[in-house]
């Protein structure tokens, strides 16, 4: 059994690419409740609020679990995508953004473990919606990464891609329920 620092780790590092590994991230419902659709609050946050995220200069740490995590999960890209040398500056900024979700997402479950006791359900939901707001981010950033790599890459490799990407989601998508 994972540790839950290990555990959350594993769930970044499959979150850093979503529509790669979108099959799996169904894991995350137990780290992060879905937060229900209320008008923001007003008030001022309490003493377990979580403050805004700033954009940092470079990211934070992450934990060492997280970091073993993204590291296998490039490497296995790395592999499954056959990168070339010529493909390596791209794959290297590519995988720099992996790190760097990773680190920035890492940081604000910290700060969320340690002040969710003391959290209020307003609190919560802001915190809730600061890591939403990061992963829509973080998302973005690794997509234009990859724009550029997914150009570099042969037509072999755009295959492997294609399949790497479209497998999980469909699996997903037909997981969820219609509404």
């Amino acid at each position: 059994m994972f540790s839950p620092s290990a555990s959350r780790g594993v769930v970044l590092a499959i979150l850093l690419a979503p529509a790669i590994c979108f099959a799996q991230a169904g894991s995350t419902a137990a780290v992060i409740p879905p937060a229900p659709a209320v008008a923001p609050s007003t008030a001022p946050p309490s003493a377990g609020a979580v403050a805004p995220a700033t954009a940092p200069s470079a990211p934070p740490e992450m934990s060492a679990a997280t970091r073993a995590a993204v590291d296998q999960r490039i490497r296995t890209l790395q592999s499954q995508l056959g990168i070339t040398e010529t493909q390596m500056p791209l794959w290297s900024a590519f995988a720099q953004t992996m790190r760097d979700n990773a680190a920035t997402t890492d940081a604000l479950f910290a700060r969320r473990a340690g002040a969710v006791s003391e959290m209020n359900p307003v609190d919560n939901m802001h915190s809730y919606a600061q890591i939403a707001r990061a992963y829509a981010d973080n998302t973005e950033h690794l997509a234009t990464a990859f724009d550029s790599l997914y150009a570099s890459l042969s037509d072999v490799q755009k295959r492997a891609a294609d399949t790497l990407f479209r497998e999980p989601a469909i699996a997903a998508a037909k997981r969820q329920p219609r509404r």
